[in-house]
């Protein structure tokens, strides 16, 4: 039996002989549910017409993604170190090429997502590398494919491997993670945020929200306690979610200055 892909979020259900009556990642208030409705597809529907695209951003930075693009919109990062390679986040796609090339460069050791809106076929990306994905225990609720891929962790922040760590940050979803990764920028360090941090247009700040469709903000507090969950960290690259969204240096200042308008704004200290 298939196993069934939303098309507005790139979920992947488990095996059944019809497509679910509705996702629910899309029908909560962080996603939506397009006006003409809920679609499905599936892994091999999605091969026919659409192929994975690499960018190397830096050495050992790789980043991910399909063309043209399927629902979110996302591109993962395979992010190379000593101790193994990392993919950070995930796409709906997997094909043939994908899996070649990946292996060439190493493999994956881990995996590792933001948030459940980029867990979309995890699955699949672990089974075809043979690693673990380490999401966040307080995110559970919201895996629609349970299996023993995955490996759920408690607490503040986890340690893959030496200079590699897993930061829960919250926000967006109570589970949000930013990958962390010492060696990498020649040693400077990196974040790798998915949209826990959201680069902005101008890649000059990172905002925050729980809804980005939607348009619902973050509180003073949770903005305030993504900030403080970074602030024992060094990096001065940050990856956003897109391919496009880099801020490619001073990141860690990037960030401060980030928190400090949000709260301003949201408190109307900022003349709004």
């Amino acid at each position: 039996m298939p196993l069934f892909i939303c098309t507005a979020c790139g979920t992947q259900f488990p095996e059944s002989d019809k497509p679910p009556a509705a996702c629910r990642i899309c029908t909560e208030e962080r996603q939506y549910v397009p006006p003409r409705g809920q679609g499905w597809t599936t892994m091999d529907a999605l091969k026919i017409d659409r192929m994975n695209g690499f960018r190397q951003y830096a050495p050992g930075i790789i980043g991910i993604g399909s063309h043209p693009t399927f629902a979110i919109g996302q591109r993962a990062l395979l992010v190379q170190t000593p101790g193994g390679n990392v993919l950070w986040d995930c796409i709906s796609l997997l094909d043939d090429a994908t899996v070649t090339l990946v292996k060439a460069l190493g493999g994956v050791k881990a995996m590792a997502i933001s948030h459940p809106h980029f867990y979309t076929s995890m699955v699949d990306w672990a089974r075809a590398f043979d690693c673990p994905v380490y999401l966040h225990a307080a995110d559970k609720e919201w895996v629609s494919r349970p299996d023993s891929v995955i490996q759920y962790w408690d607490g503040e922040s986890k340690q893959l491997w030496d200079g590699v760590t897993l930061v829960r940050c919250g926000g967006h979803f109570p589970g949000g993670t930013v990958l962390h990764y010492a060696g990498a920028a020649g040693g400077k360090g990196i974040a790798c945020a998915g949209d826990i941090l959201s680069i902005t247009t101008d890649r000059l700040w990172v905002s925050f929200m729980r809804s980005y469709p939607n348009f619902i903000p973050l509180s003073k507090r949770e903005v305030e306690a993504i900030g403080n969950a970074l602030a024992p960290y060094a990096f001065d690259v940050i990856y956003g979610h897109y391919f496009d969204r880099v801020i490619e240096k001073d990141g860690k200042q990037v960030l401060e200055k980030s928190v400090a308008r949000y709260v301003d704004a949201i408190e109307g200290r900022r003349g709004y």
